[in-house]
């Protein structure tokens, strides 16, 4: 069984090729002005969350994976899924709509891996998934929804440890398919904006004192997950952290070069997935 919004792809695309176009414009605002504007104040509440819209469906859903882990030993209260929730998804969302026309629900929309409901949802953000200890039903569940057509960014962790716990979890999804660098001509990277660079994004904390890796991750990485046919499944957000970018993209002292690149990449990711 396909997605449930896989008939609407063709659709969803050529609204998000029309927003492409207009934000590559000369007189059309960047990533990089919307932020400077909404830091001096120039776009007054740009970082506010829209007034709640009408009871109607939309073309898309940032959704957030809820996730069991082994830290918190469940979902229960938040856990590792949590982090930066919902502010970084808010502001995400704010971003995407103002730059792209995609018809985007404007708030947060976590789901659990294994509700059935999460197929109707093309695309799935996972953070800290150094900490995820995944059930044999959420490995099941996870397994179908990519397979069906879904789409799964994994963000916000670091350090060899965590590398091989997340690695772990993912050979049990996906036992046939490694996790390999992807290359950087791959469309993913220039979906909707140009990015020629992988760039380690440091958490808020860490920013202000010009720190960028945490817990031995030095080097950044982007790495996927494809099938058979060559369709990207997984982006792997190794060694950076995009979430804390997009949730203190408006503070002054936080830098404009690592917000504007994690907008950048979310974008294109989105992108990627609508249209894939």
């Amino acid at each position: 069984m396909r997605l449930l919004l896989a008939k609407g792809v063709v659709a969803v695309s050529a609204l998000l090729l029309a927003g492409g176009a207009a934000a590559r414009s000369d007189d059309s605002p960047s990533v990089a002005s919307r932020i400077a504007a909404a830091r001096s104040g120039e776009a007054g509440h740009f970082f506010a969350p829209a007034p709640p819209p009408a009871d109607r469906a939309h073309s898309f859903y940032f959704t957030r994976a809820a996730y069991s882990d082994g830290r918190f030993g469940g979902r229960r209260g938040g856990g590792s899924w949590a982090t930066d929730y919902p502010k970084a998804d808010q502001q995400f969302l704010v971003v995407l709509r103002r730059l792209t026309n995609l018809d985007a629900l404007p708030y947060e929309n976590p789901v659990q891996l294994e509700d059935p409901e999460l197929r109707r949802f093309p695309f799935i953000y996972t953070v800290e998934v150094g900490n995820m200890n995944l059930t044999d039903e959420e490995v099941a569940a996870l397994r179908s929804y990519l397979l069906a057509g879904g789409f799964m960014v994994a963000d916000d962790f670091w350090g060899d440890y965590e590398w091989a716990n997340f690695a772990e979890q993912m050979r049990r999804v996906f036992p046939e398919y490694p996790i390999v660098e992807v290359p950087q001509d791959h469309e993913v990277m220039s979906a909707f904006y140009d990015v020629d660079e992988i760039i380690q994004v440091p958490n808020v904390g860490n920013a202000r004192f010009g720190v960028t890796s945490e817990k031995g991750g030095i080097v950044p990485h982007c790495r996927g997950i494809f099938d058979e046919n060559g369709r990207l499944l997984v982006v792997v957000n190794w060694n950076t952290d995009l979430g804390d970018a997009w949730e203190w993209a408006e503070q002054p002292d936080y830098p404009l070069r690592y917000s504007t690149y994690a907008y950048q990449m979310g974008v294109n990711f989105i992108v990627y997935a609508m249209s894939h």
